[in-house]
């Protein structure tokens, strides 16, 4: 059986466009694999503190049932378990103010675990977790490509390669931006672009 993790994190909820397409992309996946396993994850239904000294403690660690926090420790282990367990992962990136949600930087703080799911080698960082098929929907009103004015300000999708690269993954990036560019005049082009890019995965 094939697991899918599917990630959300925008707050428009359901007048997020990310939120959209990447139900296109799970639904894409249900269509080509008959035994798909899909978990979802609201980020923002179900929010994740975001990381503190008490918490990084105690990662990969056998929680007492006394334990201070126990509730809070629980939840960060199933977030790693999942993230584990999945053969694909799809993740709702939209931008804000140039970088992820906090949201999703609180997940991705859950994943990121020295001697669990990456170790530090001579050459750099080097992955732990096998090879999983990461697909990132990034959504912005504004244009962010390269060789444009803003391309040094987009921490979004750069940032989530860096991330995924570390764990010894390779990123599929479907892009949809510009959507708020003159009053939305282009947004039935630009989503007809992404849902395009979809089909081919």
């Amino acid at each position: 059986m094939t697991k899918l993790l599917h990630i959300d994190s925008s707050i428009l909820g359901d007048h997020s466009t990310g939120r959209a397409l990447t139900a296109d992309v799970v639904a894409h996946f249900r269509a080509k694999e008959a035994n798909l396993e899909v978990t979802h994850r609201d980020l923002v239904a179900q929010p994740l503190p975001h990381l503190d000294m008490e918490l990084f403690s105690q990662f990969g660690k056998d929680i007492p049932a006394d334990a201070p926090r126990r509730d809070e420790h629980v939840q960060s282990a199933e977030v790693l378990a999942e993230f584990e367990a999945a053969d694909i992962v799809v993740i709702a990136a939209p931008l804000y103010n140039f970088g992820v949600p906090s949201q999703l930087k609180s997940w991705i703080d859950r994943l990121m675990i020295a001697g669990r799911t990456f170790r530090y080698v001579p050459t750099g960082i080097e992955g732990l977790i096998g090879q999983k098929k990461i697909v990132i929907v990034a959504t912005r009103g504004g244009i962010y490509e390269e060789n444009t004015p803003a391309a040094a300000f987009e921490h979004e999708t750069s940032y989530l390669k860096a991330v995924f690269a570390s764990l010894g993954q390779e990123v599929t990036a479907i892009i949809a931006e510009g959507l708020a560019r003159n009053g939305g005049a282009n947004r039935d082009a630009i989503l007809a672009a992404a849902k395009d890019k979809i089909a081919a995965l």
